[in-house]
């Protein structure tokens, strides 16, 4: 069988609306016998088969996918092996502590080094260092599931952006107040 039309059987086969977001290593495994993989992830994504989100990370699409949460996908999968949780902005605007929405752009907290990591068409997932062991914050986590990422409190948000030194400006103090 020929390798593209083994990975097209293998992805509708295995993905769905929670596991549609893969790295290369994962790909690999649904066509084992493929020695070029970087050309038939090349060829897949030139027919539509799989979207590319970013280096060493695509998107399978399958229906019923929340759009929204592609770039939480893809950070949950581009630092798999570091301590990450979402934060900053993207928590503080979720919550209507600031007026403004970040679009296509998340921020995370991570163990590993800062980086910003441009998605093309998605948007831009930001990755701020962090010191902070897990045990140090873990209180004021939550796991959301639905992103397969942890999540910070809006009072572990706020220390974020003060020990990061964020603009604090568009932070309604009223709202964080009644929140914290």
């Amino acid at each position: 069988m020929q390798p593209l039309r083994q990975l097209n059987q293998a992805l509708r086969t295995l993905a769905d609306r929670e596991h549609c977001v893969f790295s290369p290593s994962d790909l690999a495994a649904a066509v084992p016998e493929c020695g070029q993989l970087a050309v038939l992830l090349s060829r897949a994504t030139k027919s539509g088969l799989l979207k590319r989100i970013c280096r060493g990370i695509y998107h399978y699409p399958v229906p019923d996918y929340p759009a929204g949460s592609v770039l939480f996908h893809a950070a949950a999968r581009l630092r798999a092996g570091e301590f990450n949780y979402i934060s900053l902005e993207t928590v503080l605007s979720d919550a209507g502590v600031i007026s403004q929405v970040p679009i296509n752009w998340i921020s995370l907290m991570t163990s590993g080094r800062s980086h910003v990591v441009d998605c093309g068409d998605y948007g831009h997932i930001e990755f701020v260092h962090t010191a902070q062991r897990p045990d140090a914050v873990s209180a004021e986590l939550t796991y959301d599931p639905e992103r397969h990422l942890w999540r910070a409190s809006v009072r572990q948000a706020l220390r974020d952006m003060k020990a990061t030194r964020r603009s604090i400006e568009l932070v309604d103090e009223e709202v964080a107040r009644e929140l914290v």
